[in-house]
């Protein structure tokens, strides 16, 4: 994702375009190794999506299961993205400043299911280019 310096807002940039792409696992006709995208009567909405007791259950496989991020300070919760720290940058990675060069170092920060995380990750420069979400979700 494109930097910008409001984690939330890409985050629901991020969930806007994944959504209207259909890249993500739809829980209803129940079809391992498909995308949304394989389907014309996929949701047209997000609460259409979220109204089914098989996606709430099962989730999407995808940052659609994220619905925010964490603020510093703030503990993080199911469906949340924490950001990675500097502290944790400096533990995983040796350095404050996150490059792509970094992201399978910071890889294992994301170790529960329905809890995301992201990294701002910096250019050759060291200015802010990207952020970086992954994590794990669906069952």
């Amino acid at each position: 994702m494109p930097y910008q310096p409001d984690l939330g807002r890409a985050l629901d940039e991020l969930r806007k375009r994944v959504f209207e792409e259909g890249d993500y696992w739809w829980a209803e006709p129940y079809q391992l190794g498909t995308s949304a995208a394989d389907f014309p009567n996929r949701p047209r909405t997000e609460d259409e999506l979220w109204s089914s007791e098989a996606v709430l259950e099962s989730g999407t496989h995808s940052i659609l299961d994220m619905r925010t991020v964490v603020r510093p300070g703030e503990k993080p919760d199911y469906c949340t993205v924490e950001p990675v720290s500097e502290r944790e940058a400096l533990e995983c990675a040796g350095v404050a400043r996150l490059t792509r060069a970094h992201v399978e170092a910071i890889d294992d920060l994301a170790e529960q299911r329905w809890f995301g995380r992201c990294a701002v990750l910096h250019d050759d420069a060291g200015n802010p280019s990207e952020i970086y979400f992954w994590g794990y979700s669906g069952d």
